[in-house]
């Protein structure tokens, strides 16, 4: 049963792949057979020509045979085919017989469907006006034979119109794809750099209070020796985060909240325990803003305090949030002076490993773009500034 199933489909595919080759040849058989039925319609031919012991009639079916042979090559040579035809349909007049004209008409109607719109027009009218004179046909029935094969080209150039409008909407989605896959990656990337960055130089600076007091507080030691360990559970959970997102298909879940302006406090908090003198002030009328733009913005900070514990060693850091009617300020300002602040260019004292140039301060303004924001960050005569600001909804 499943050998005859094979044999089944692979007959179907066989089909599927000469189907034009067996149209053409029902085509061609199909004209013969009109063409022939005409041709001895009603009384037989007049004037047949007898060569030598062949029968009347044999000379006109052989060539009626022979021209609806040609149409087999219809595809390949339109034109030649339907010059064969015309001669053909010339020959039978000249013998005597009455041909119908069906394998011109249907070279005429092929040549219209496969070749350029002039060539067509131009054999139309010779053609035409051939077999109007000789008698085998009428205008409209050669002008319908061309008007036929114009609108089947016209339809198979619609179709491939269409079918390159969808390949192409295809190449279209797949970049847009491509485009949305990187801004993920590079949105993950960013938070990456943001969890080490700001978790591993807490920890770098905790252990070495921690090394200098050992001697003689071990008891601080201690303690800083667990905020470092902290630290670093805080770091290791937010990577399996990162980790899980980058392994699961659907980017966009979530396994925890996202930080955000409440969680500001204990940021600072966490750089304050880490021997930063940080404070900070808020101004105006606090409110919940977008998930996206608190995120923005704590981010930011991170950052910046990141950057002021890597490369200066201040006397005091001011965290400001200004909330206004439409718009949030915030700015990160620090009094350490003989350094580079917030750069992010690595060559501050307490940095032993150089950072990419400006990587800190280009992902912060990247971030402050996503938020529809601006970032500032420039040298003062007391330290460094970081300055944001934010569009928000108007308070009132």
């Amino acid at each position: 049963m499943n050998r005859l199933l094979r044999r089944a489909r692979a007959a179907y595919d066989l089909l599927v792949a000469r189907r034009s080759a067996l149209f053409d040849l029902a085509l061609a058989v199909i004209t013969t057979g009109v063409e022939l039925g005409q041709l001895f319609d009603g009384e037989p031919p007049v004037g047949v020509v007898r060569v030598g012991e062949i029968p009347a009639g044999v000379i006109p079916v052989v060539v009626t045979v022979l021209v609806g042979s040609v149409l087999l090559v219809r595809r390949r040579a339109p034109l030649a085919v339907l010059v064969a035809a015309c001669a053909g349909a010339a020959v039978l007049v000249a013998l005597g017989c009455s041909p119908g004209g069906a394998p011109v008409v249907v070279a005429l109607a092929s040549l219209a469907d496969l070749r350029d719109r002039r060539v067509s027009v131009a054999a139309l009218v010779p053609t035409a006006l051939f077999l109007l004179l000789a008698s085998i046909c009428s205008l409209p029935v050669s002008i319908g034979a061309w008007a036929i094969g114009s609108y089947l080209q016209t339809r198979r150039r619609y179709i491939w119109a269409l079918e390159d409008r969808a390949a192409t909407l295809e190449r279209e989605r797949e970049q847009l794809d491509e485009i949305a896959a990187q801004r993920e990656r590079t949105s993950i990337a960013r938070e990456l750099h943001d969890i080490v960055a700001h978790s591993v130089t807490v920890m770098l600076i905790g252990v070495r209070g921690a090394r200098d007091v050992l001697p003689t507080e071990p008891q601080v030691a201690a303690e800083t020796l667990e905020r470092v360990e902290a630290s670093a559970e805080q770091s290791l959970a937010e990577l399996r985060r990162i980790l899980g997102l980058l392994r699961t298909s659907d980017n966009g879940a979530q396994w925890r909240p996202q930080p955000s302006l409440d969680q500001l406090a204990g940021l600072v908090s966490g750089y304050r325990t880490a021997g930063m003198p940080v404070r900070l002030e808020l101004t105006g009328q606090a409110r919940p803003l977008a998930g996206g733009l608190e995120l923005s913005v704590y981010r930011i900070v991170e950052e910046a305090l990141t950057n002021v514990l890597k490369h200066t060693d201040p006397i005091q850091v001011t965290v400001t949030l200004d909330y206004g009617r439409t718009r949030l300020d915030v700015t990160v300002e620090d009094d350490g002076s003989g350094s580079d602040g917030g750069s992010g260019s690595g060559s501050g004292r307490n940095d032993p490993v150089p950072s990419p140039v400006g990587h800190g301060i280009l992902g912060m303004r990247e971030r402050a773009a996503v938020a529809g924001g601006t970032l500032d960050a420039r040298r003062t005569d007391r330290g460094f500034l970081v300055t944001a600001r934010f569009p928000v909804e108007d308070a009132a």
